[in-house]
């Protein structure tokens, strides 16, 4: 397929989400067609090496891509960030890699990791069986992944195992009302032996040298959901400007704009999410610039991205119930923009990357003492 990365490409793309966002939401998930729009603009070799093929973004110019694509839809934009999913495949040994990019360098990755399953080892490799949950975009993937227990050369941390979608049950299940179209179906496997080189530690040690990878990967699979949150929380604000700046009230009185709790509350809204944005982006410009230094990222780096994470995520839900509010009487209708944009907002902060406890982890690492187990 023929890669454009140019602003006229992009913006194509997203005329086309846009215009099918509602037939992703009825039929709760993004249709491969859509994905292989996403494909043509570079999303999903963003994380693949050089080496074989691919095109490596650093990671804030990434973000900024799903960003925009949540602003326009949500669900697409959390289907998209799984293009950053391929740097868990950096900790496959070399020959695996080379396997897996052997048809190019485009491939759709999805995974169903909790929860985790015994999986016994044989000679031929995992013997794998059980049911996983929230795995998105499962249904329009090249290679789908769930989680299995550790052998001892995981040191007892868990492992994802690849199969193909032929290998796997997708469990159509996914009955929510905020991030439909994302397809977070489970995934059900019935004794599948996986080879133990196609199964990797989640943030393990790569075997492929280039910058993309000595960025920290728990911290990038958090920040790419959270910048689903920033995109919606923009979103957000930005109807309600417009509405608020251009219409009479519900009730034929003056227009939002015109009172000044409206004014003062949107400009209270618009200052926490830009100061939420900048430091996401801050931090990750700052790493990112370690990293091509030839610097080992610092753990207090490393807990900055993760508290930047959290907090964009719920910096979005914030300007989210904040242009809800503001939007008057008129915003609990059923079909209101505003209904799918508070719905899809509420679910970022929701994850367990992103949710409260990550402030006790960041305050932990910020203090000087150890971080918790897997936070970074």
């Amino acid at each position: 397929m023929e890669i454009k990365t140019d602003e006229a490409a992009f913006e194509s793309v997203l005329a086309a989400v846009a215009e099918r966002r509602a037939e992703f939401a009825r039929d709760r998930y993004v249709p491969r067609d859509i994905i292989d729009r996403f494909i043509s603009v570079g999303l999903y070799r963003a994380s693949t090496p050089r080496r074989f093929g691919g095109s490596p973004l650093p990671p804030a110019e990434f973000l900024r891509k799903i960003e925009r694509i949540s602003q326009v839809d949500a669900s697409a934009g959390w289907v998209a960030s799984f293009g950053s999913a391929l740097i868990y495949f950096a900790a496959l040994p070399e020959s695996t890699q080379a396997e897996l990019y052997s048809d190019g360098p485009d491939l759709v990755f999805a995974g169903g990791l909790f929860p985790v399953q015994d999986a016994e080892l044989t000679d031929a490799g995992f013997r794998v069986n059980g049911q996983w949950k929230f795995a998105s975009g499962c249904k329009s993937a090249d290679w789908l992944g769930v989680g299995i227990s550790g052998g001892p050369e995981s040191q007892g941390k868990p492992r994802t195992a690849l199969l193909r979608p032929s290998d796997v049950e997708i469990v159509e299940n996914w009955n929510v009302l905020g991030l439909e179209g994302t397809g977070s179906h489970d995934l059900r496997v019935v004794d599948k032996i996986v080879p133990q080189e196609y199964t990797f530690v989640r943030g393990g040690t790569p075997t492929i040298d280039e910058p993309l990878y000595r960025y920290p990967t728990i911290a990038y699979a958090a920040q790419v959901l959270a910048v689903v949150g920033l995109g919606t929380g923009r979103a957000a604000l930005d109807y309600v400007t417009e509405v608020g700046s251009g219409r009479s009230s519900i009730t034929g009185g003056p227009r939002l704009a015109d009172k000044p709790y409206f004014r003062a509350d949107l400009a209270k809204a618009e200052a926490a999410l830009r100061s939420a944005r900048g430091f996401f982006y801050d931090i990750t410009e700052e790493v990112w610039e370690t990293v091509l230094a030839g610097v080992s990222v610092s753990p207090k780096q490393a807990g900055l991205l993760r508290l930047a994470a959290v907090t964009a995520a719920k910096a979005g839900w914030n300007a989210t119930q904040a242009a809800f509010t503001l939007s008057g009487t008129g915003a609990i209708a059923d079909g209101h923009p505003m209904q799918r944009l508070l719905r899809d907002a509420s679910v970022p902060p929701q994850h367990a990357f992103l949710a409260d406890g990550i402030y006790d982890g960041a305050g932990a690492v910020l203090s000087g003492l150890e971080a918790p187990p897997g936070f970074i």
